[in-house]
């Protein structure tokens, strides 16, 4: 299937990559990209947005400024951070945004990214607004998982949490990802005391009921907030674990993906519900990944600021393709080794979660 014909791809044992008015030819390479703490990296979120459709209260400002578009990569350019990302030892990418699927023509860079020579897996995290449109293309043009953000199944706490969605058009979306014939569907669920913490076992029964998966995630201090006091709103895993356990029992499963949630089964069923604890549980000593801003930083920490500016390389006319491999390389050496987040405090990290990169 060509999902962009206007952005045909040649059938090529190597890809063109673009620079401001260059170009250069690579070949895929094998490699393994290690840190200084012994940790093989080989996961790797590529954020090809920072907008967003929704305006949810723990991931961005109700009146947000976007980046201009000036300062946000290309879709050729994406392409051949994805080829460097693989070149150094990446195996797995996950696309993200704000919500990737309002791309314009986010399916090209979709299926290009999929042909790339040593990518083992290629995912996708979204909101759901959009897969009524995209499911099926999504999936025949190489996305096997899928994670879909829900917080609420209620329509008005729904709308108050995104501020802007429908809770319906996200409904649809998750049934149009089922009959899509994902391999796997993740349902994401940020919660908040006193918000929708009430719903949590609503959320599992849902998923249940959908024969997919369902992770809790703990609300992570990225920007400065106004909405909410998040030490106020904080729910960790223990409590959602504890509010599950009074009906639903939860078994410690051996179930693992890409990412750092711990897993546990539920009796009779093929759902799992994980559990992402950057806070009272924290994963550092497995991380195995980066994250790529839509401006092209590559972020070595989720919780810190350690960073390289992968766009200067990339629009520099005298680097080269594996100029842009060996900055990906040579950025092992500032990965901290852990994150250090404090809710009593004011956010150490002014970015919000829509320009991290999901």
């Amino acid at each position: 299937m060509i999902c962009a014909p206007e952005f045909q791809l040649n059938a090529i044992p190597s890809i063109t990559f673009y620079y401001a008015d260059k170009t250069t030819t690579a070949k895929i390479m094998s490699a393994k990209l290690i840190d200084t703490f012994g940790r093989e990296i080989d996961y790797a979120r590529l954020s090809v947005t920072d907008r967003c459709d929704f305006r949810c209260v723990y991931c961005m400002a109700e009146d947000m400024t976007f980046l201009p578009k000036a300062e946000i990569l290309s879709l050729e350019e994406l392409l051949s951070i994805a080829s460097a990302l693989i070149d150094s030892g990446i195996k797995k990418i996950r696309l993200t945004g704000g919500e990737p699927l309002i791309r314009n023509n986010i399916m090209w860079l979709i299926e290009a990214i999929s042909k790339l020579d040593g990518l083992e897996e290629l995912t996708l995290t979204t909101n759901g607004s959009q897969l009524r449109k995209y499911a099926t293309q999504l999936r025949r043009c190489g996305i096997k998982r899928i994670n879909i953000s829900i917080d609420s199944l209620q329509a008005d706490k729904f709308k108050s949490i995104t501020r802007t969605g429908q809770l319906q058009q996200v409904l649809d979306g998750i049934d149009a990802a089922i009959d899509a014939g994902f391999e796997s569907i993740k349902l994401n669920s940020v919660i908040l005391k006193n918000r929708n913490d009430d719903e949590v076992l609503s959320l599992v029964n849902f998923a249940r009921q959908k024969n997919i998966d369902i992770a809790f995630i703990e609300e992570m201090p990225l920007g400065d907030i106004v909405e909410h006091n998040r030490l106020l709103s904080f729910c960790s895993s223990d409590e959602l674990r504890s509010i599950i356990n009074k009906e639903i029992t939860l078994t410690p499963s051996h179930k693992k993906t890409n990412g750092p949630a711990t897993y546990y089964s539920l009796a009779n069923s093929n759902t799992h519900v994980g559990f992402i604890s950057p806070h009272s549980h924290n994963f550092c000593a497995e991380c195995n990944r980066i994250r790529v801003t839509i401006e092209g930083r590559l972020l070595l920490c989720l919780g810190n600021e350690h960073s390289v500016d992968l766009r200067s390389v990339l629009r520099d006319s005298e680097k080269s393709q594996a100029a842009l491999t060996q900055t990906i390389k040579d950025s092992m050496k500032i990965k901290p080794e852990r994150h250090y987040f404090d809710l009593e405090e004011k956010p150490q990290i002014v970015r919000f979660m829509n320009t991290t990169g999901g």
